[in-house]
């Protein structure tokens, strides 16, 4: 089995100003960052936390180089947040996961709320446990999943990337089957997209990663698009791994980044890496949306004055 089609997509959402989601779609590393902090801290915690993924991607086999990278992000995060103070308090989730071509397995490590989800004969299955308020109050039994959904608290997660000196690391891994989906998300989507629209959304994008990844983008806006929304999608596909080509060295060529490919309208025709920053409906509405809360708490202080 071999890593075949796949796309990662992030969106400024429909109420944010800025993107603080990051992610990595670099066969056969695969990773979503969601910052925490406000900007420029959040979006700075996750770059940096991608970064570190980036960096040691070569490396990556199973669960243990997986946390071990994973704690780099954190020590990063955290020294850089003790050294700037408009840093401090910053942090990251970190939903990472490692294809495996010659073992048939897929490895993910995973701190926070974003999460990892498989798709399986029309099935959809999340691999990975929330590390929130909520999500423990759901597994202790003290509320229901419905509670959850609506609780006032559900944005607040119980683990982070750099927030603490140390960091605990969940790992897993899993024997892969051809045909098989892949998604990784920040919590942009799953808060405006329940698991079952998720999974009907991945059946009627027939095993195509860049629609399935575009359609859920396009439902957490028509959701609402609350917050940054971030997906990667992957498929598993038949026959014998592939081995990394050796680069060939060609004196006069123009140096080439891992997401160029920009088209003039703003499309991209790199196949791994589809889009990036605000989708269709985000900064405009969000500036709008401010505006008329200004407006309205503008007329709310006049008439409070007059009387």
């Amino acid at each position: 089995m071999r890593v075949g089609r796949a796309s990662g997509l992030t969106d400024t959402g429909r109420r944010r100003l800025g993107n603080e989601d990051v992610f990595v779609c670099d066969p056969p590393v695969f990773a979503v960052a969601d910052g925490m902090g406000g900007a420029p801290a959040g979006e700075l915690a996750s770059h940096l936390a991608a970064a570190a993924l980036e960096e040691r991607a070569a490396g990556l086999r199973g669960e243990a180089t997986l946390e071990a990278v994973v704690r780099e992000a954190n020590d990063r995060v955290f020294k850089r947040a003790a050294a700037d103070p408009a840093a401090a308090g910053m942090g990251t989730t970190v939903t990472v996961a490692v294809v495996d071509e010659a073992a048939g397995t897929l490895a993910i490590g995973h701190v926070g709320d974003s999460r990892a989800y498989r798709l399986r004969d029309g099935v959809l299955e999340q691999l990975t446990s929330d590390h929130s308020l909520v999500a423990e109050l759901v597994r202790s039994g003290r509320l229901t999943q419905e509670e959850a959904d609506k609780h006032p608290h559900k944005a607040v997660i119980t683990r982070s990337v750099g927030t603490d000196q140390a960091v605990d690391v969940d790992t897993i891994t899993l024997a892969m089957e051809e045909g098989d989906l892949y998604l990784l998300c920040s919590d942009g989507l799953t808060d405006m997209v329940s698991d079952d629209a998720i999974q009907a959304l991945g059946v009627a994008a027939g095993g195509d990663p860049d629609a399935f990844a575009s359609t859920l983008v396009d439902a957490a806006n028509a959701g609402g698009g609350d917050d940054n929304i971030t997906v990667v999608a992957f498929e598993i596909t038949g026959g014998e791994p592939v081995e990394p080509a050796e680069p060939t060295l060609d004196p006069n060529a123009e140096p080439e980044s891992p997401r160029s490919g920009a088209t003039a309208d703003g499309g991209s025709t790199d196949t791994r890496v589809r889009r990036w920053g605000a989708g269709g409906g985000g900064r405009i509405p969000a500036l709008l949306f401010l505006a008329g809360v200004a407006v309205i708490s503008a007329l709310a202080l006049y008439w409070g004055i007059a009387r």
